[in-house]
């Protein structure tokens, strides 16, 4: 059983940045691979940046070269740092962890999320 709580949301300007954090339980951790996903008002929750076990990195389109996602095993908890934010990106990001092999761009992929985090960026 893992449990993920996130943490550091908030209010920015359009072009400002902001970090995300995500703390996670469990002894196993580093094995997990992690992702984040957020979800606007009236859409579907989608695939934002995931992180492998050897800190392999994935991002979706709309924010490859602006986000960053990155982890520390020994604090057991992984990082979203996101710049040159738009005001579409603002949304609830949700941390997940993935409890089975390999990677996934889907939530369906994903056993364990967070409670969410209201990242709101202002034009």
């Amino acid at each position: 059983q893992v449990q993920l709580v996130e943490s550091g949301g908030g209010l920015v300007q359009a072009g400002g940045s902001l970090s995300l954090s995500c703390s996670a339980s469990g002894r196993t951790f580093s094995s997990y691979t992690m992702g984040w996903f957020r979800q606007a008002p009236g859409k579907e929750r989608e695939f934002v940046a995931l992180i492998v076990w050897n800190a392999n990195t994935y991002y979706a389109d709309s924010v490859k070269g602006r986000f960053t996602i990155s982890r520390d095993n020994a604090k057991n908890t992984v990082y979203l740092q996101m710049s040159s934010l738009k005001p579409e990106d603002t949304a609830v990001y949700y941390c997940a962890a993935r409890g089975a092999a390999g990677l996934s761009y889907n939530f369906n992929g994903y056993n364990y999320w967070g409670q969410g985090t209201q990242v709101t960026v202002s034009s």
